[in-house]
């Protein structure tokens, strides 16, 4: 358990740009001695998209603004604002924005040491590093 309490500005942080129209904003994780989660919200433009991929650990993500199309599992699903998913770890996913407004998620690990394996190519990567940058134009 993390030892001191943090208030996390987000105005104040930078976003990742993980190229063609999405953003990832980091809140907790290990950065801020979390030791048992890790959270941030990314933003799709129209027509975005990230890879299919799985996790070490079990994720669940909230709409909070927008449209998503999301797989799961090999199956579709169109989602509105505070729908949420839960995958647990290893299960396939992936999200995608196909309306003309901007969607945001909020992401929620349930680990600090977090994994992203693209089902393409079967490549492991760690979260938020840059080679976890794997999005679909």
């Amino acid at each position: 358990m993390s030892k001191n309490p943090h208030i996390i500005d987000f105005d104040k942080q930078i976003p990742i740009d993980r190229g063609t129209g999405v953003k990832t904003v980091p809140l907790t994780g290990k950065w801020i001695d979390s030791t048992s989660l890790t959270n941030g919200i990314t933003m799709f433009e129209p027509g975005a998209a990230i890879a299919r991929h799985y996790h070490n650990c079990d994720e669940s993500v909230t709409i909070l603004e927008g449209e998503a199309t999301c797989e799961v599992d090999g199956e579709i699903f169109k989602m509105n604002a505070y729908d949420t998913t839960f995958v647990p770890a290893g299960i396939p996913h992936r999200f995608w924005n196909e309306s003309d407004t901007t969607m945001k998620i909020l992401w929620t690990y349930a680990s600090v040491e977090v994994t992203r394996t693209f089902t393409e190519t079967g490549e492991t990567v760690g979260h938020l590093t840059a080679a976890d940058q794997a999005v679909v134009s």
